[in-house]
């Protein structure tokens, strides 16, 4: 998924004019759909990994994206007044994209958490 999006924001420059083309609405419609899907794996691999405590990982991972998007936001922001344009913000989100695909790609499969077992029970 992470490389869809990375694709998506090499070509989001291409897209952008002073109207909304059909095209965009395609871009906006999958590249939303590439987003949601995500977020229900990654809540799948907090619970296998962690066991009872996934949820709480899951919020520690979604708290910490919210760092990385108002970071990107900044830098993005940054570019702009630097340079005039979003090219290079969108260029960088894509190389962080593809970054990221590939450290996903390495991960390997562990073994799942093991439920806690009760102490003191008779």
């Amino acid at each position: 998924y992470y490389q869809f999006r990375g694709i998506g924001l090499l070509v989001l420059p291409l897209l952008l004019s002073a109207s909304v083309q059909p095209s965009m609405i395609v871009f906006v419609v999958i590249y939303g759909l590439d987003w949601v899907a995500t977020v229900p794996p990654t809540a799948a691999i907090c619970r296998k990994t962690f066991g009872a405590d996934g949820s709480v990982v899951f919020g520690w991972v979604f708290a910490a994206h919210q760092l990385g998007a108002a970071a990107a936001a900044l830098g993005a922001g940054a570019i702009r007044d630097a340079t005039g344009q979003y090219t290079y913000a969108w260029f960088g989100a894509a190389a962080m994209c593809t970054i990221a695909a590939v450290i996903s790609a390495t991960i390997r499969k562990g073994a799942p958490a093991k439920e806690p077992v009760p102490v003191g029970v008779a």
